[in-house]
């Protein structure tokens, strides 16, 4: 079966529909769109670009598998002389000067940008509420988050507004709006995909993802992406994932699960029942599962969260309006820089800065900031020993459903606790990918670093399984 991007350019390529057509209808939607998930069109842009396309099918030329394809992008990205304003007050007026790595090699296969994309300020969120631009709604009950913080990203490629999104996967900010959303979400092996031009939020874990609604989708944008970029250090050559290679599972013989998840009082009765479901049918295919011991949910998000803030600390202190951004003046340069700051920044922002400059202090970082790298590194050892066990780790995406709007924002802590599941991933550095399936927030399929490859082959053969 066709996958989206092959479906469109098979009628771009039989001359069934236009480029032009296609980014107009594209574009309309997302004019027309309730769910707040734009924070800028790119209209001049898209159409000068579907032109050409549609010049070079004109003129009998082959077009590449993702040229004239509309995609949007997360509102973190450099594209040169598009604003970029991370959803923040700070830089809602910011133009960017340069274009990221991972939004070159798409325009550079032909794909293009129609949008840029609602999110959490700065990526600081699991609900997209945090946001200059309001609240992303869900894309099937408006009344409940699309999840964060690539909400925006998620609820376009749910509602077919955009064919795909990049979207950002620091803990979860990927994964999890997929699955409230009901789509495929990636979050690749860290340093896969260059990270430059991405805003930092946690440099030791942010990740460039896609979403989509297919496996074969994920894998051509994953494909494209993918690659050592000069610019990012920790980037590395890796091996372009063929179609056929990720259609067969045989391959696969064991999966893991962490128990202390599913027993966890904090996951919903029905996530847990219809995980616990799949696990069976699963089974019932002949192969092996096996339970696995792991960190408890509040040791991963503690932890996770005590390395973001100091990071998101770090990153930010950029931030001041003298170089970047809307500047505040005041009688002296120390106070122009304290109410730019207090005034620019949202509440969420100012909690994690104020939290990570706190943990990386003299008298708290021996205490809270290294023991969290000790953390980090016997959860990356755990995870080793893990894959000598089994394949595939399957995991809840969220322990409960999304709540209604505005609920997170009167309780950050809960919205902290709704990442339990994803952060762990993110701080062993793995591929994880959230399919729509399983439970009603989806699944998590885990592998071991650079197994991209075997993540998206686990996830087609659930397909036909659960």
């Amino acid at each position: 079966m066709e996958s989206q991007i092959q479906h469109l350019h098979r009628q771009l390529m039989d001359r069934k529909i236009s480029c032009t057509g296609l980014v107009q209808e594209k574009l309309n939607l997302l004019k027309e769109n309730t769910n707040n998930t734009v924070n800028s069109l790119l209209t001049e842009l898209a159409l000068e670009r579907a032109a050409k396309v549609d010049t070079k099918i004109a003129n009998g030329e082959t077009i590449g598998l993702l040229e004239g394809i509309p995609f949007g992008i997360k509102d973190v990205y450099m594209l040169q002389g598009t604003y970029t304003t991370a959803s923040s007050d700070l830089l809602k007026n910011y133009k960017s000067a340069y274009t990221a790595t991972a939004i070159q090699k798409l325009l550079d296969a032909g794909a293009i940008p129609i949008v840029k994309e609602n999110c959490d300020s700065f990526g600081h969120g699991s609900s997209s509420e945090n946001t200059i631009f309001g609240a992303v709604k869900n894309a099937i009950n408006p009344e409940l988050v699309g999840g964060g913080s690539s909400g925006g990203s998620a609820v376009n490629v749910a509602k077919d507004y955009t064919v795909f999104s990049i979207g950002g996967d620091t803990g979860g900010s990927v994964r999890q709006p997929a699955g409230y959303n009901n789509i495929y979400g990636l979050k690749p092996t860290y340093g896969r995909i260059s990270r430059y031009g991405l805003m930092a939020y946690a440099s030791s874990t942010d990740c460039v993802g896609p979403l989509a609604k297919s496996v074969e989708d994920i894998r051509i944008v994953l494909n494209t992406m993918s690659g050592k970029d000069t610019k990012d250090q920790t980037t590395y050559t890796s091996k372009t994932i063929e179609e056929k290679s990720i259609l067969n599972a045989a391959d696969i013989k064991t999966v893991g699960y962490f128990k202390n998840f599913i027993e966890s009082e904090a996951i919903d009765a029905q996530i847990k029942d219809d995980f616990l479901a799949s696990i069976e049918k699963i089974k019932a295919k002949g192969i092996e599962v096996k339970e696995l011991d792991f960190f408890k949910s509040d040791i991963l998000v503690s932890t996770y969260y005590t390395l973001a803030m100091a990071e998101t600390a770090s990153n930010l202190s950029r931030l001041d309006g003298t170089n970047y951004g809307d500047r505040i003046d005041n009688k002296d340069l120390k106070e122009s820089y304290a109410i730019t700051r207090s005034e620019k920044f949202s509440e969420e922002t100012k909690r994690r800065i104020v939290g990570g400059n706190q943990v990386l202090s003299q008298g708290f970082s021996d205490e809270i900031y290294l023991k969290s790298l000790a953390l980090r590194d016997s959860i990356s050892e755990n995870f080793e020993k893990d894959f000598e066990q089994v394949d595939i780790i399957l995991s809840p995406v969220t322990p409960s459903t999304p709540p209604k709007i505005g609920a997170s924002l009167k309780d950050p802590l809960a919205m902290y606790l709704s990442d339990a599941y994803t952060v762990g991933f993110s701080l062993g550095q793995l591929p994880t990918l959230t399919i729509p399936q399983g439970t009603k927030t989806g699944l998590q399929v885990t592998a071991a670093k650079n197994n991209d490859e075997l993540v998206l082959k686990f996830a087609n053969f659930l397909k036909d399984t659960i």
